[in-house]
């Protein structure tokens, strides 16, 4: 493992956002979802790709609150472009989602 600086950390934008949408990526060589995330309104809607489909039926998810990296560059995925990353624990069943334990305003930043 690799030490960081706090100033490292402190450049990572972990944001918490509702999840507006989900869809199937019928293109994802991995079973993976769309997602479309509300960030609030400084930071606005991102959709992401996320191999969430391993533990997430596509109709749970609407409304349930999540953590995503806000300020890494768009990512080609495919045909779709990757705006945010969100952040899960990988177990043997697959990945769960980093959620706030309670409800927090759309936007509120990790720190």
């Amino acid at each position: 493992m690799q030490t960081i600086e706090w100033d490292d950390f402190a450049k990572i934008e972990l944001r918490a956002g509702t999840i507006l949408s989900a869809e199937i990526f019928k293109k994802a060589r991995t079973p993976a979802y769309i997602i479309h995330v509300d960030f609030g309104a400084e930071i606005g809607t991102k959709k992401t790709s996320a191999q969430i489909a391993d533990i997430y039926q596509v109709d749970e998810l609407v409304g349930k609150q999540i953590i995503g990296v806000v300020n890494f560059p768009v990512k080609q995925i495919g045909p779709m472009r990757s705006e945010f990353l969100l952040t899960g624990l990988y177990t043997d069943a697959g990945v769960v989602m980093a959620v706030p334990e309670r409800a927090v305003k759309n936007g509120a930043k990790l720190g």
